[in-house]
C-alpha cells in the first residue's frame, strides 16, 4: 500500500501543478508563462522522484509502468494497482483545480495545435527520448539514484519547452486523461494514450538492443 499511497500522492502533485501552471496561466493572462510552465513539470517531476523514487518508483505515469513490465523490470501484479492509483492521484488533482478555478474550460488538458497526426507523432517521439533517457538513467523500476532525478526532470522541460506549444507535450496518458474528462474535451485522448505507451514501448525495444549488442 506504501508503493500504492505514492502513486496517488505523486501523480496528484503532478497532475496539480503542471496543469495547475498552465490553467495559471491563463486565469492571469501570461504571467507563467509558456516557459514557467515547462519548469514547473520539470520541477515536480525532479522534486517527485527524489520523495518517492525509493518506494514506488515515481512511475507516476501509466506509459512508464508498462514500459517497465514490457523490460521485465516490473512484476505483473502491480500494473493495474500502479494505473489504478495513478488515476486516483490525476482526477482528484484535476478535479481539485476545477473546484478553484470553475470558470477554466479546458483544466490544462493537451489539445493539439495542428493535426492529430502531427501531435501523434510528436507524442511518440517525446514519448521515446523520455523513456530511453528513464532506462539508462535508472537502474530497474524502483531506482532513487543520485542524478536520474535532475536527468529525467531536466528531460521533461526540454521536451515540454519546444514541443508544449503544438501537442502539449503530455508523454503521459492519464495526465492528459484526468483534466479531458473533467473538463469535457475528450476529442483527441486516443493521441495522448496511445502515443505514450507505444513510445515507451519502442524505447524500451531501443534499450534492450542496445543491451544486448553491448555483451
Amino acid at each position: 500500500m506504501r508503493k500504492y499511497l505514492s502513486e496517488i500522492i505523486g501523480t496528484f502533485a503532478l497532475v496539480f501543478c503542471g496543469t495547475g501552471a498552465i490553467v495559471i496561466d491563463q486565469e492571469t493572462a501570461g504571467a507563467v508563462s509558456h516557459v514557467g510552465v515547462a519548469i514547473t513539470f520539470g520541477l515536480i517531476v525532479t522534486a517527485m522522484i527524489y520523495t518517492i523514487g525509493d518506494i514506488s518508483g515515481a512511475h507516476l505515469n501509466p506509459a512508464v509502468t508498462i514500459a517497465f513490465w514490457v523490460a521485465k523490470t516490473f512484476p505483473a501484479k502491480d500494473i493495474i494497482p500502479y494505473i489504478i492509483s495513478q488515476g486516483i492521484g490525476a482526477f482528484m488533482a484535476s478535479f481539485a483545480l476545477h473546484l478553484l478555478f470553475p470558470g477554466n474550460t479546458t483544466l490544462g488538458a493537451t489539445l493539439p495545435s495542428g493535426s492529430s497526426t502531427q501531435s501523434f507523432i510528436l507524442e511518440l517521439i517525446l514519448s521515446f527520448i523520455l523513456m530511453f533517457v528513464i532506462l539508462h538513467a535508472a537502474k530497474g523500476s524502483k531506482e532513487q539514484g543520485m542524478f536520474a532525478g535532475l536527468v529525467i526532470g531536466g528531460v521533461v522541460l526540454l521536451e515540454a519547452m519546444f514541443a508544449g506549444p503544438v501537442c502539449g507535450a503530455s508523454m503521459n496518458p492519464i495526465r492528459s486523461l484526468a483534466p479531458a474528462v473533467i473538463s469535457g474535451h475528450t476529442e483527441h485522448l486516443w493521441v495522448y494514450i496511445l502515443a505514450p505507451v507505444s513510445g515507451a514501448i519502442l524505447a524500451v525495444v531501443s534499450w534492450q538492443i542496445l543491451k544486448k549488442e553491448g555483451k
